[in-house]
């Protein structure tokens, strides 16, 4: 069951299968633009839990880790 709160918030359980895989509600992939083939960052803290945030922060991130050192020198 999935219940969407105001302002794009989502809560919803899912079962894990026999390999350790879950299914991503339509709901949820629609919202995010998840398409079969993408590549979803999982980050996981053993006292915060697990979160896969939408694929813009991992397009922040390894543009962070890759910009040229002399822009980081700038900041």
């Amino acid at each position: 069951m999935m219940k969407k709160e105001k302002h794009g918030k989502f809560a919803c359980s899912v079962k894990v299968g026999e390999k350790g895989q879950i299914v991503i509600p339509k709901e949820i992939r629609d919202e995010f633009g998840i398409v079969p083939g993408d590549i979803l960052l999982v980050l996981a803290d053993k006292k915060r839990g697990i979160a896969i945030p939408p694929k813009a922060v991992f397009s922040e991130l390894v543009k962070n880790i890759f910009r040229p050192e002399e822009d980081e020198e700038n900041e």
